[in-house]
């Protein structure tokens, strides 16, 4: 795909840099990232070295995601859904696909605002329930069941009161937490956005960084700590030894969702569009620079600390949350649950093989 806008709706335009289906080749990886404000899952592959494959898919305000490739996990509204592949492997469907999720299971956890999500080393899911402060699994007879909260939380109650938002795992087990204040109040954090930020070791319940702006997507690569310092736009590596959050490359947007793949971060950009996002340090830096934000992803080469490629969001979506790699894909998609191709395919085992029937075909 070239400079040239690629259209995905009415209202949606996508471009990208000119090397991105290549590089998408290259690292033999293709993308899937999630926007809950207009309710999309996009996945982005490509055709061939100059042409990207964008699918999407509605699922009501998605937000966090996980992938092992083979199965998909996304956050939504209400609720958390589990999407399998149909496909055996080395297969594609009749037009060129070589993964096809599937919404197989949904557990019910009602609008408790869920942000980051993760399999653990046992393969339960474990998710940051932001509405209630905590960090919580799945039930088979409830909503939710609470697994941690931060020190500073003194019960469960439905206020976010330091909108926890991301997670960190590390070795199969919940690792490090991000949250945008130490608050115990009603909506606390609100107030200190600018610099009330903070990552706590889930294990001994430590704040071990302070001070950031509305760190958000916490991950563990390579042993080392990497987080996005939203508020003052970004990416960058924490020293455990002395507490110290090291920039490394600035995002033009208001970042949220990182992934790792190689040498390579992938950043998703928003534009900041409200009151929330408003009197951030990020907004003078963007000034300085002569920079207007962007809404979309931001392919940085870790070892110079450049980005290297670029997708871009123009029209209707002005917010993503999460991005995530899927590895020896060249082109993804899924079955939604607003039209009849989710009834009338059926996938089962058949003496080993996977036996697809179509509704009316014979």
């Amino acid at each position: 795909m070239s400079t040239q806008p690629k259209k995905t709706s009415d209202a949606l335009q996508l471009t990208a840099s000119p090397n991105f289906p290549a590089w998408l080749d290259q690292v033999g990886v293709s993308l899937a990232f999630s926007t809950y404000q207009v309710g999309k899952l996009f996945f982005v592959g490509h055709k061939n070295l100059e042409r990207l494959a964008v699918f999407e898919r509605t699922f009501n305000r998605c937000l966090g995601l996980w992938t092992d490739g083979e199965s998909l996990w996304l956050a939504a509204a209400y609720q958390l859904w589990r999407l399998e592949n149909a496909l055996s492997a080395g297969t594609t469907t009749a037009d060129g696909y070589d993964r096809l999720f599937v919404p197989r299971v949904a557990y019910t956890t009602g609008d408790v605002d869920v942000h980051d999500i993760a399999v653990d080393g046992a393969g339960g899911l474990v998710f940051v329930n932001t509405l209630f402060s905590c960090l919580a699994t799945l039930s088979e007879r409830y909503n939710f069941t609470p697994c941690w909260r931060p020190p500073f939380i003194d019960r469960l109650t439905a206020e976010d009161r330091c909108h926890l938002n991301g997670l960190a795992m590390d070795e199969g087990k919940a690792r490090f937490v991000t949250a945008c204040a130490q608050s115990n109040e009603r909506g606390g954090w609100r107030e200190q956005r600018r610099a009330g930020g903070c990552v706590i070791d889930v294990a001994s319940s430590e704040i071990i960084v302070q001070g950031l702006s509305m760190p958000h997507s916490p991950r563990v690569r390579n042993g080392e700590l990497w987080l996005l310092n939203s508020g003052e736009g970004n990416l960058g590596r924490v020293d455990l030894q002395t507490g110290r959050f090291e920039p490394v490359v600035f995002c033009p947007g208001y970042a949220r969702g990182l992934a790792f793949y190689d040498k390579y971060a992938i950043i998703g950009l928003s534009r900041p569009r409200n009151e929330t996002f408003a009197g951030l340090a990020l907004d003078d830096e963007l000034a300085k620079r002569r920079m207007q934000p962007g809404c979309g992803l931001m392919v940085v080469d870790l070892e110079r600390g450049v980005p290297v490629e670029w997708l871009n969001l123009a029209g209707s979506v002005e917010e993503l949350y999460d991005v995530v790699v899927l590895p020896g894909v060249r082109r993804a998609k899924a079955l939604g649950l607003k039209n009849d191709d989710i009834r009338h395919n059926v996938w089962f085992a058949d003496d080993g093989d996977v036996a697809h029937w179509v509704a009316g075909e014979k």
